[in-house]
């Protein structure tokens, strides 16, 4: 893989990466309030949701959290989320190694940003 630097998407698909934000825009909130409670790193995947969306993060930030988000909210992957007890594990997965792929520009006000979103009432969560 090449390496990246803040400013390079070229190793990407751009298509792809505004498929994927195209999804997650319209998907994140509903996946999350469905799915609230069940999920134990909704933290993690809610800062990268605001680190994806902050016009502050690299275009190559964007299109590795763009793609792991999609993932998680995807209805059809490596393992049904419907499991009981297993279903978000490929979904963890995936995220965990976003985020220590881009772990520098996951900043503590995407992180307070989650904290507030997630401490709103589950039928509230936009």
């Amino acid at each position: 893989m090449p390496k990246l630097d803040d400013d390079d998407i070229s190793a990407f698909d751009e298509a792809k990466l505004e498929s994927d934000k195209r999804l997650v825009m319209r998907e994140f909130g509903q996946k999350l309030r469905r799915n609230f409670g069940k999920i134990p790193f909704a933290d993690d995947v809610t800062a990268s949701f605001y680190c994806a969306v902050d016009s502050k993060s690299p275009a190559f930030v964007k299109a590795v959290l763009f793609g792991a988000l999609a993932y998680f909210i995807m209805p059809a992957d490596v393992i049904p989320d419907f499991l009981a007890g297993i279903g978000f594990t490929d979904d963890a997965s995936v995220l965990m190694a976003a985020m220590a792929t881009v772990k520098k520009y996951v900043k503590e006000d995407h992180r307070e940003k989650a904290r507030v979103f997630l401490e709103k009432e589950p039928n509230s969560v936009e």
